[in-house]
């Protein structure tokens, strides 16, 4: 959660500083902020669709017992999940960008979300695959090989936008 604060937070804080500094004549434009303010909600409505689609295949197909909530013992390769290997992560590479234009600050989106992104890849390379690896093992391996990390083809992405699995 910590680390979601820091990244909206701290990221829309230094975004509207440059903002002020870089482009003060556009964020100060009501009209900007209006349409900044429509994509943002609208981006904001196609994150919570996908994450909300991809934690529910996880709560479905990911665990086989009493576990605690959260947490998988099944490695899952329906819905999204069959065609990348991160849809939730996808989803939430955009979560910091919907903010973003919801304030209207464009040195966010331009400057401060690339790196951000860039931030999340590097975790998920050195955190979350590593961690998946230690847990799934050979099936993991396999499922590496046969399914990319992000897939942004129509298909993929119409899984990942599609109703959530009923649990």
């Amino acid at each position: 959660m910590a680390f979601w604060v820091v990244l909206i937070v701290g990221g829309l804080a230094a975004g509207v500083w440059l903002d002020l500094w870089l482009f003060p004549q556009l964020f100060a434009n009501p009209l900007w902020h209006l349409v900044s303010l429509g994509l943002g909600v609208a981006l904001l409505q196609l994150v919570r669709r996908a994450a909300a689609t991809a934690g529910r295949t996880l709560a479905r197909y990911g665990r086989e017992g009493d576990l605690p909530r959260f947490e998988t013992n099944k490695l899952v390769r329906e819905g999204p999940y069959a065609c990348m290997r991160h849809p939730m992560h996808l989803a939430l590479f955009f979560f910091p960008l919907a903010f973003g234009l919801i304030v209207g600050s464009v040195s966010f989106a331009l400057f401060i979300w690339p790196l951000e992104v860039l931030l999340m890849l590097f975790l998920i390379k050195r955190v979350e695959e590593p961690e998946a690896l230690a847990k799934f093992g050979d099936a993991y391996r396999r499922y590496m090989e046969e399914v990319p990390a992000f897939n942004l083809s129509r298909d993929c992405l119409r899984r990942l936008l599609s109703d959530p699995p009923v649990s």
